[in-house]
């Protein structure tokens, strides 16, 4: 009996125990208009909508675990999660499968009016960069080397409210975010962004998740066909 019990609760814990449901990881320091976020729930917000689409496109009940970055991988690699999704390899250490590129993403150099607009990113050379903790900026660290003086919070919200006020002269951010924030009204005074990278994000798919790659990729590429992405990303745009 004491080892049927095990068994039991090892199921339990693992991906084995997903079984027609789509477990989606979210990290608690998302933003919208990526992530609405409240009391450890995902409200709404690009990343439950594209949840929701998959979780339909693979006729799997969904499930959303809203968790600190610094336990997310250890999640997906347990299995615990199948899918950690508008994420590139180079973020993540783990052994995970990773789906096609499919959704688009933009990083910005965001200036304030009172410092000198850069035209390059080595131009930024000892000059404090707003940045969130815990986050990778592999295109600066390149371009700046020692020289890449980073200034951490704990949002990209907090960056721009400090970039408005004053306190620092350039800030690091997508522009999904940037743009939402215009859109809500908000003042930066700032100059026209500058394009730090574009690119094409992914899901990882953990290693012990019941839901194939394959099937992963095929709803990936459905949801591109039919225009499910676009009409996802024109929501918030």
């Amino acid at each position: 009996m004491k080892a049927i019990s095990a068994l039991l609760f090892a199921l339990l814990t693992t991906g084995t125990a997903h079984a027609g449901r789509l477990v989606v990881l979210v990290d608690t320091s998302t933003e919208m208009p990526l992530a609405d976020i409240d009391n450890a729930q995902l409200r709404g917000g690009i990343h439950r909508d594209l949840a929701q689409a998959m979780a339909r496109k693979l006729n799997r009940e969904l499930v959303v675990q809203v968790l600190p970055r610094k336990r997310i991988a250890e999640a997906l690699q347990t299995g615990r999660g199948d899918l950690l999704c508008l994420y590139l390899p180079e973020w993540l250490s783990g052994r995970f499968q990773w789906t096609q590129p499919f959704f688009p993403q933009t990083e910005l150099l965001v200036s304030a009016l009172g410092a000198a607009k850069p035209q390059a990113l080595a131009d930024l050379a000892g000059q404090p960069v707003g940045t969130v903790l815990g986050y990778t900026y592999p295109e600066l660290e390149a371009a700046l080397g020692t020289r890449f003086k980073r200034s951490d919070v704990t949002s990209n919200a907090i960056n721009l409210r400090k970039l408005a006020a004053g306190r620092i002269p350039h800030v690091a951010t997508i522009k999904a975010f940037y743009d939402y924030q215009q859109r809500k009204g908000e003042k930066l005074n700032a100059h026209a962004p500058l394009v730090i990278k574009q690119y094409l994000t992914r899901c990882a798919v953990s290693p012990n998740s019941n839901v194939p790659l394959a099937e992963v990729d095929q709803a990936i590429a459905q949801l591109v066909g039919d225009g499910t992405i676009g009409k996802i990303l024109s929501n918030y745009q």
